[in-house]
């Protein structure tokens, strides 16, 4: 019990002072994060979208297949992204393997199927008569989709707000692709597993607490979004 009084004593030492390790490691895994988002919304969001509006063969199989996706572990998708970067994958020459761009294209991966299926719900969510109002009023295949994407945009930004909280909170594909090099890919998740292991509650406990005070925001945002959607 004294060293969690004495880990939790250094780490608000820590955040107060702004110790530059504390504020290195957080904003590893803020950028990193932010960049995995970034891609994942640029695909998801189309994605999600599309399925969701149009008529195809196979429509119900891809649904499945993205809500499952949904439930992909992350050691899973690190011993991938990990089987592409290294020097006997495909991808190998591109020497990503430990760099944060293994880091981002993991957590992309990661992100990407919740992104596509929460926007794809929110797509379906949205009232009918959206559709044929925008119709009925001229509109064409672009004005009408617009329209519809405008009514649930709400729900959409919930659903990159979850997939960014996801990523962000995730440890799995950082250790594995990223290699947790110190002022490098090191981001919060890792180092709270290697400050734990060597017994270093302080260090550790302020990456938590730092992790809490940015999943607090991202949380109330949902929440606001959600509020909004409904």
């Amino acid at each position: 019990m004294d060293n969690i009084f004495e880990g939790i004593r250094c780490a608000l030492k820590m955040i107060v002072r702004l110790d530059r390790q504390v504020i290195s490691i957080a904003l590893i895994s803020i950028k990193v994060s932010i960049t995995s988002i970034i891609l994942a919304t640029l695909l998801g969001v189309p994605v999600g979208f599309y399925v969701a509006l149009k008529d195809f063969w196979g429509k119900q199989a891809a649904v499945v297949i993205l809500n499952t996706l949904m439930a992909l572990p992350t050691v899973l998708i690190g011993l991938l992204v990990y089987s592409f970067l290294s020097r006997q994958g495909p991808l190998g020459t591109l020497g990503f393997l430990y760099t944060p761009w293994a880091m981002v294209i993991g957590q992309s991966i990661l992100a990407f199927p919740i992104v596509a299926g929460l926007s794809l719900s929110a797509t379906q969510g949205v009232d009918k008569r959206v559709k044929k109002t925008a119709l009925a009023l001229g509109a064409n295949g672009r004005q009408t989709a617009l329209a519809i994407l405008a009514e649930g945009r709400f729900a959409i930004f919930a659903a990159i707000i979850a997939g960014f909280g996801r990523v962000f909170t995730e440890v799995g594909i950082s250790m594995m692709v990223g290699g947790n090099i110190q002022g490098y890919t090191r981001n919060i998740t890792t180092a709270i597993a290697l400050e734990t292991g060597k017994g270093e509650f302080g260090l550790g406990i302020a990456l938590g607490i730092v992790l809490l005070m940015v999943a607090l925001p991202i949380n109330i945002l949902f929440y606001y979004f959600q509020r909004k959607k409904s």
